[in-house]
């Protein structure tokens, strides 16, 4: 049975929101009110934060979810529309940064970078228009990159992903006057991505990269800004970089 929703408040699905961007964006949602739906691999950080957050007041529910399987999408969505009745808002955040020289043939990395960070957002959507198109409204975020912008050395796979979020964001913005889409295109933020890096060269360069990185916290406020707007302004873009940074 759906639950009443009083005043500005939104029932919002987010994705990898165990670490980085998407635990910063969790607390920043949660602490305005909103209610949420969220999802990533590590079920355990998971309900830890959302424990932490529920003691706080927090309308937060979470359920693993690995978005190589549209299932789990689904079953995110499911529970916002079962629990809410509806859902305002898609954040598919959830995303790989396994970065290698293309002579390196990382073959294995290169097919999961395009599966989590293309065919998962796909998923995402997939998840949720149904309920946005009967509702006649919706708002889907998309979380790409500034490698969305520009491609450098190592980040081939990576950017190729990242041009397709944009793609696919612009194409479903063009589809609809109902759904509001926006890409939100991070700089350097410091996060768990980089971590599965396995190519030296490519490590060594994101560790120099990293030296004026963001906080995830700068990505949050920029997704709440967005969320923020009346149903009549779609923000289709920002992109967030740090001062210090030349690309």
């Amino acid at each position: 049975m759906s639950q009443t929703i009083c005043g500005n408040n939104k029932v919002i699905i987010l994705t990898g929101a165990s670490s980085g961007i998407g635990e910063a964006t969790a607390r920043l949602l949660a602490a305005e009110g909103h209610m949420l739906i969220v999802g990533a691999r590590r079920l355990d950080r998971l309900e830890t934060l959302c424990a932490e957050l529920r003691a706080e007041g927090a309308s937060i529910d979470a359920l693993q979810c690995d978005v190589l399987e549209r299932s789990a999408l689904q079953r995110l969505a499911d529970l916002a529309m079962e629990k809410y009745g509806r859902i305002d808002v898609l954040i598919n955040n959830a995303g790989v940064m396994p970065l290698s020289p293309l002579s390196a043939l990382k073959v294995e990395e290169w097919e999961l970078t395009l599966d989590v960070n293309v065919r998962g957002v796909l998923y995402g959507i997939a998840a949720v228009l149904p309920a946005m198109q009967a509702q006649a409204y919706g708002h889907i975020i998309n979380v790409a990159s500034i490698g969305a912008h520009s491609v450098s050395p190592t980040a081939a796979v990576y950017c190729a992903s990242k041009y397709a979020v944009r793609a696919i964001s612009d194409g479903l913005r063009q589809e609809t006057d109902k759904i509001r889409v926006t890409v939100i295109s991070p700089g350097v933020v410091e996060s768990e991505l980089a971590d599965i890096i396995s190519d030296d060269t490519a490590r060594q360069a994101m560790q120099s990269f990293r030296q004026i990185a963001l906080q995830p916290e700068s990505i949050a406020r920029a997704m709440s800004y967005a969320i923020a707007q009346p149903d009549e302004v779609d923000v289709s873009e920002i992109i967030v970089r740090p001062t210090a940074s030349p690309y």
